[in-house]
């Protein structure tokens, strides 16, 4: 049985407990279908799991999603199956072939650390830190997000999601008091900034340097629908990532990025709080959706909420989340595996259009703890 929360907050009581509902929802889907997951889940297929045995770069999320819920409800089972999945991405330690060991270790190993004090843990994700600094490229100032250290191509590429591993970095300097871990991770903040976040207030998800000069040469995009375009879980990256390297640091030239992302996202979200995946998109308002952004928004701007001491970001965060719990819940499939539906991978590929993902039922997970029980999600997050 869920445990009840020692206390609601008054914002879910304005939404009558729908996050409470969302949050239930989400822990017996977990019951059900975990016992039968036998690789990391990747995205579904006709709405069941398409999986990974390394994990790909959502791996972390799996073991998160298991440490969130039992935080929710202080069940052992699943703090022992959070344990056993994390442990299966021990091998991706030392495999640097791209930025997301932040995404990798972050929500499994640093999670486990945080919860048990046991070493291991950290010991781990350090390796994994480790190799991530080693993607910095120090005349571009930035890190490298794809390719194996050494090849040619993308080489010179950075990305808006980086924003997101970021934190693996902090949290390295803090544990070890090695200042290299959070220099590296500032830097590239700064860079992605400069560069990534445009004067009105929107970014782009790829930004381009010569990877020998350090040269910028432009915007581009792999997942947005142009180089010029806002493709919305970029946005939600950057909202969150800024957010919490302001959190890390104190730069407040961070809050402010993360403040004005949040903002445009608010100005331009249309009314049912989920977004298109492209802001931009020829058919916006009315193209495909992705519920993924929504709830990294929503977390992002708790976040924004919590550092700010402004409502409007509580108000606008707690809206993802209702809007999530109503329309985008697979409470109406008895097949489905994941938690949400209507999450868009990759829409210019054709890879995954308004399917099920590992991270939207994170975040989701993640927001909503933060509601409902801040003291818990303190303990994981280090908020």
């Amino acid at each position: 049985m869920v445990a009840t929360p020692a206390t609601a907050s008054a914002a879910d009581a304005s939404y009558g407990g729908n996050l409470r509902g969302t949050m239930d929802y989400a822990i017996a889907k977990l019951r059900a279908v975990a016992p039968t997951v036998t690789a990391f889940p990747t995205g579904t297929k006709f709405e069941k799991y398409t999986t990974a045995a390394d994990g790909s770069w959502v791996g972390g999320f799996w073991p998160g999603q298991l440490w969130m819920a039992y935080l929710y409800t202080n069940d052992d089972s699943f703090k022992q199956l959070a344990e056993s999945w994390a442990l299966k991405l021990a091998p991706r330690q030392t495999q640097n072939t791209d930025h997301d060991l932040g995404f990798l270790f972050t929500p499994s190993w640093v999670t486990a650390f945080r919860l048990t004090g046991e070493t291991s843990w950290r010991d781990g994700a350090l390796v994994a830190a480790g190799e991530l600094i080693k993607r910095f490229n120090e005349k571009g100032q930035f890190i490298r997000a794809w390719g194996a250290l050494g090849t040619p191509a993308n080489a010179g590429r950075m990305i808006i999601d980086t924003m997101m591993n970021l934190d693996l970095l902090c949290w390295a300097a803090k544990v070890t008091g090695d200042s290299r871990y959070q220099d590296v991770a500032v830097a590239h903040a700064k860079t992605a900034a400069r560069y990534m976040v445009r004067p009105d207030n929107t970014t782009c998800h790829v930004f381009d340097f010569d990877p020998d000069t350090g040269a910028p040469i432009g915007q581009n995009t792999v997942q947005g629908y142009s180089a010029t375009s806002c493709w919305s879980r970029g946005q939600s990256w950057g909202v969150y990532g800024f957010a919490r390297m302001f959190h890390r640091t104190g730069d407040r030239a961070f809050l402010d990025v993360s403040r004005r992302l949040a903002d445009w996202t608010i100005q331009h979200i249309t009314d049912d709080y989920i977004p298109v995946w492209d802001y931009r998109s020829p058919l916006a308002p009315y193209d495909v959706k992705d519920s993924s952004a929504a709830t990294v928004n929503a977390a992002g701007m708790l976040d924004l909420a919590k550092l700010t001491g402004n409502p409007r970001y509580e108000a606008a965060a707690l809206r993802f989340l209702d809007a999530l719990g109503r329309s985008c819940l697979t409470t109406r499939s008895a097949r489905a595996d994941a938690i949400l539906a209507r999450g868009t991978r990759n829409r210019p590929a054709e890879d995954g259009v308004e399917i099920g993902l590992p991270y939207a039922d994170y975040y989701l997970m993640e927001a909503i703890l933060r509601v409902l029980r801040p003291d818990r999600a303190t303990l994981a997050l280090d908020i």
